[in-house]
């Protein structure tokens, strides 16, 4: 079987869920690719860093926070102004702007040390990358995670609770 880099968002999603597919797929690392670690609300609480970090260790999951590659709040009002002027809300968005892609690859994508992460990565089968949309191509974890399968020689499996 060829190695997978899976990406995961948690809107739509319950814990059940969401721990379900990371069992399914054998999940050994999670790359939190998020700037704030933290949502409103009772409904995705399990999401929380305290939480979340809590039940991945208990599941034998290991936990990484890679902030850097995070979209800073300029990077995320490119993506706002773009919604907003189409008329499309957060949750409906089917694509990234080319304003929001383009800052983001010079901004966090092209600096970052990939090399490091891939050292990393080494001892893992199943890395999955993490954000909260619920479709990966209104995510950034859509540009991240063919970065990171072409660092491993990896396919990109999108999983939606």
């Amino acid at each position: 079987m060829s190695r997978r880099v899976f990406t995961i968002g948690v809107y739509g999603s319950d814990p059940e869920s969401f721990f379900a597919a990371l069992e399914a797929e054998a999940i050994d690392v999670f790359l939190d690719i998020r700037q704030r670690r933290g949502l409103r609300g009772a409904r995705y609480s399990f999401a929380n860093a305290g939480r979340l970090t809590a039940e991945l260790e208990r599941r034998g999951i290991a936990y990484r926070h890679l902030k850097a590659l995070a979209p800073d709040p300029h990077i995320r009002d490119l993506q706002r102004v773009a919604d907003a002027a189409s008329g499309t809300s957060k949750s409906e968005r089917t694509q990234l702007s080319p304003p929001f892609v383009e800052a983001y690859e010079n901004a966090k994508l092209n600096p970052f040390d990939w090399e490091g992460l891939a050292r990393d990565l080494e001892p893992f089968r199943s890395p999955v990358l993490f954000c909260v949309e619920r479709r990966p191509e209104s995510c950034h974890r859509s540009l991240v995670a063919p970065r990171v399968a072409s660092l491993l020689g990896a396919e990109v499996v999108n999983l939606i609770p």
